[in-house]
């Protein structure tokens, strides 16, 4: 079971500083008190459970000493262990981080205070011994490796990815067995993720094998600010063969630090002035900020928009002569390694003014100070928020402070939400993959390796890890009975991977296993660029695989400053015809763009019902204060709310909320459009707009474009639908038959053959290395896809084909959450309300009419239609007062 106590229940304690001190050898806590003074909330509560062997999960913001609140307890022990004569040549600790820049970080930050304490230790005569720390990486040369096989490190720096490899490493495996901590750092970004999963097995197998040996494994948990904390500190410390969590405290030090907070927003006519006059208020005022402030930290939500600012940061700096444009920098995953680490290092020097990223930064790398952090747009969670926040002010004592800059009417709505939500502590729920198939796999022939199995000890183990704790039998032998070959797939090249005896009840290696597992296991796809070709075989140039991923026939593009409607896809190429004229139904950043959270849209859903009850009950001056007062907004921001609402209510007569869904109907030039304001965050968007359109296709015998945003989704088709179609197809789609429906859906698209090729690799039904050999991304998919049309035809139980769609509908979309939206709907909880034909959209949903007007190239086209929209509105609005008055 998982204990919680909080920093307030810290404050009402009896545990002292000197209390938690008098725990630790003298030096140690002599060398704390003169080097700190005192201990953070965090250290206070964290080193006594590390003492007492608890396993423990310690969330608290950035900078406030969690390296320490994990590792003191340890270090202390291993230095009292050698005071005794009893520190041997083994591994004591692993330390686990997602990245392996965290790892020399934390090789830094543990060497210095080692040395600095041994150092004391002997002054006062102690008779301590060197406590070593080495990194265990991809990067590590062999010739540290044999270093660590003779002379292994005290405690290891290791990432995922590296520590299944040494736990089937002949020699390194038995290092590992005397393991009695493993410390892991950044927790909420990889528990989301198949890498946590991955990770979550490795644990019980490195677990099984300390046991296996008499020892005792004791599990540390570090997290940034995370919900909800109990299912994380279980997805940490794994269940008992029972069932039942295995026990775990949870330090809750997640609002230790005092957080500022506040969105601002252009003094410019958001709707009507022109892009550059809109892009020039949004530098002008980002500069000032940077001007009143040492460091900032400028984070954008896609990685182009982070080269664009930079740009214009520098040449602003340069014209204007305040400060030296190479004070600027950009931080994204696209850079070279070497100048990702060249940023950091200038940042930690204070040689930077302005270091610009997109979510490269947002994890807790040491990047010295920086006292303000500015988010260009929504960051789309409250988690992400405080997360990207908690960079400024790397000390306890010290405000992480906080700007948010809206770029338009819908983005001020969002961001206004986000920010209070962060001031008064709310956080999203954290989203745990459930037994993904593909990891079970690349687990099981990493543990034929280690031994011959018996097959239900084998279940056990893997169902003691939290992703894995209601795996059905069923479906461990399916995966088990893939790997054996038993699906007659030798004609197409692929092989088993292990041996299975289902009568004797056991399984294990069969040869090359270890070479196959080495060199392909991990769960993070290759990502490859995909060639866009015209149908006469004109290159045209290159886009990203998550972005061909999203592609459906029929949508339009912007490459190269022109527009390509898709054809088809053969293997990594696309197949396009130019679309001159046609307007974009997927901008090239939407691959990048984050998705709104399930839990933030309800918070914004939420909140444009109580304005728009408040503005039709008390009126627009008593809603202004409140906004100003309540939500720290500019008046000329809490007014451009108010005017957007109330237009959408005298145009619409409802504001789309968390309880009301308005579905309206209108004709452009694309034809005619049914705008679904579900606000329910773009996955729950994607799963329910497939499943609309695959009804509405099937009832019209017609095909059915879609559009998805973050606050509705939009489909497009040629014929006039009347509310009658309205009416019966929203009564089509229900919870119950959702899934069915999705995997019709998808089960053709791109996104399921893409996906089907990571699956497949991380199945190890297809290898990208084998051999000495390694294929491209081009030939991997195209085995894929082939394998994918057999797999349909012929095994559509198979395991590698399951995964693949719950992948795709519980990861990608939000299946589970789109069927709670359904049962809503359906007991009448979420009321529907329709309007059509209207002769132009409703305010709020012009956005989905735009979307497909990307950031560069049609950011001017996309202003250009969202004045026409509004203007045709307001001109609607004031002919419809004339004829009432003069009726009156």
């Amino acid at each position: 079971m998982a204990a919680s106590i909080t920093a307030q229940q810290i404050e009402r304690s009896a545990t002292s500083d000197e209390e938690v001190l008098r725990l630790l050898r003298p030096y140690v806590a002599d060398w704390f008190r003169g080097k700190y003074g005192r201990l953070t909330e965090p250290q206070r509560l964290a080193i006594p459970l590390v003492k007492e062997g608890y396993n423990v999960l310690i969330s608290s913001p950035t900078g406030t000493g969690k390296t320490l609140a994990a590792f003191t307890g340890i270090i202390d022990d291993l230095l009292r262990l050698s005071e005794e004569g009893k520190l041997e040549d083994k591994i004591y600790a692993v330390y686990i981080s997602p990245l392996r820049a965290l790892n020399n970080d934390m090789w830094k930050n543990l060497v210095k205070p080692l040395e600095e304490i041994t150092s004391l230790a002997r002054e006062r005569g102690y008779d301590v011994g060197e406590i070593r720390v080495m990194i265990r990486t991809s990067d590590t040369p062999p010739s540290v490796k044999q270093k660590m096989l003779r002379k292994p490190p005290h405690i290891l720096l290791t990432t995922p990815e590296s520590l299944s490899i040494a736990l089937v490493a002949p020699k390194f495996r038995e290092k590992l067995s005397t393991v009695r901590w493993v410390v892991v750092d950044e927790i909420h970004e990889m528990a989301s993720s198949k890498r946590g999963t991955h990770l979550a097995l490795s644990l019980e197998r490195l677990q099984y094998l300390v046991e296996e040996r008499g020892g005792r494994l004791q599990r540390i948990g570090m997290s940034a600010t995370i919900a909800p904390l109990e299912e994380v500190a279980h997805f940490l410390a794994g269940y008992e063969d029972d069932g039942t969590p295995r026990p775990v405290k949870i330090v809750d030090a997640r609002f230790a630090k005092p957080i500022d907070v506040r969105v601002l927003t252009p003094k410019v006519d958001l709707i009507h002035d022109p892009p550059d006059v809109v892009n020039e208020a949004i530098y002008r005022l980002l500069v000032e900020l940077v001007k009143k402030h040492r460091t900032t930290l400028v984070f954008t939500n896609t990685r182009s928009a982070t080269e664009r600012v930079v740009y214009k940061l520098r040449k602003i700096f340069g014209e204007e002569g305040l400060f030296d444009a190479d004070t600027v920098e950009a931080h994204h995953s696209s850079l070279s390694r070497h100048v990702r680490l060249e940023v950091e290092e200038k940042l930690k020097r204070g040689d930077l003014k302005v270091v610009v990223s997109s979510t490269s930064l947002e994890l807790g790398i040491d990047i010295g100070y920086i006292d303000l952090v500015v988010l260009l747009s929504s960051p789309k969670s409250v988690s992400r928020l405080l997360q990207r926040i908690g960079r400024a002010g790397h000390h306890i004592r010290a405000v992480s402070k906080g700007r948010i800059i809206v770029v338009d009417r819908d983005d001020l709505v969002e961001c206004t939400v986000l920010a209070k939500s962060a001031m008064e502590r709310f956080i999203d729920k954290v989203r745990i993959p459930c037994c993904p198939l593909d990891v079970l796999a690349q687990h099981l022939v990493g543990m034929s390796i280690e031994k011959k199995w018996n097959i239900h000890e084998a279940y056990r183990l893997v169902k003691r890890s939290y992703p894995y704790r209601n795996l059905s039998f069923e479906d461990f032998m399916a995966v088990l009975r893939y790997l054996a070959g038993k699906h007659e797939l030798e004609d197409e090249g692929v092989y088993s991977k292990l041996w299975l005896d289902e009568d004797e009840g056991v399984f294990g290696r069969k040869r090359a296993a270890r070479m196959i597992y080495q060199l392909n296991t991990g769960t993070i796809p290759d990502e490859a660029d995909v060639k866009v070709v015209t149908v006469n075989g004109k290159y045209v140039g290159n886009v990203e695989e998550e972005f061909a991923e999203i592609l459906v026939p029929g949508d339009v593009f912007v490459l190269g400053g022109r527009t390509y409607k898709f054809i088809r896809s053969e293997g990594n190429k696309l197949i396009v015809e130019p679309a001159e004229g046609s307007r974009p139904t997927v901008p090239s950043w939407f691959s990048e763009m984050l998705p709104l959270s399930f839990d933030s849209a309800l918070r914004v859903g939420e909140f444009r019902r109580r304005v728009a009850s408040m503005l039709l009950g008390k009126g627009r001056d008593h809603t202004l204060r409140y906004l100003v007062e309540e939500y720290a907004l500019e008046e000329h921001a809490a007014k451009a709310i108010i005017d957007y609402f109330q237009e959408q209510l005298e145009y619409a007569g409802v504001v789309p909320s968390d309880k009301e869904v308005l579905v309206e109907y209108f004709e452009d030039e694309m034809g005619w459009n049914i705008a679904f304001h579900t606000l329910y965050g773009r996955r729950v968007n994607d799963a329910l707009s497939r499943a609309f359109a695959s009804h509405l296709s099937s009832m019209l015998g017609l095909p059915v474009r879609i559009t998805v945003t973050d606050n509705g989704f939009m489909l497009t088709v040629k014929k006039r639908p009347s509310r009658k179609l309205v009416q019966d197809l929203l009564r089509r789609v229900l919870s119950s038959n959702l899934r069915r429906t999705l995997e019709e859906a998808v089960s053709r698209t791109e996104l399921m053959k893409r996906r089907f090729r990571h699956v497949a690799q991380r199945s190890f039904m297809i290898l990208r290395r084998y051999k000495g050999r390694e294929k491209s991304p081009e030939r991997l998919q195209l085995s894929a896809q082939h394998l994918l049309g057999i797999l349909l035809e012929e095994y559509p139980d198979n395991p590698v084909v399951r995964e693949t769609f719950r992948e795709i509908l519980e990861d990608y979309m939000d299946i589970k959450n789109a069927e709670r939206v359904l049962d809503w709907i359906r007991r009448g909880e979420v009321k529907i309300v329709i309007r059509g034909p209207l002769p132009v959209p409703s305010p709020f949903a012009h956005h989905m009419v735009a979307k497909g007007h990307s950031d560069v190239v049609l950011m001017e086209d996309k202003r250009r239609l969202l004045a026409l929209l509004h203007e045709r509105i307001m001109e609607y609005l004031r002919e419809r007062k004339e004829k009432t008055r003069g009726r009156g």
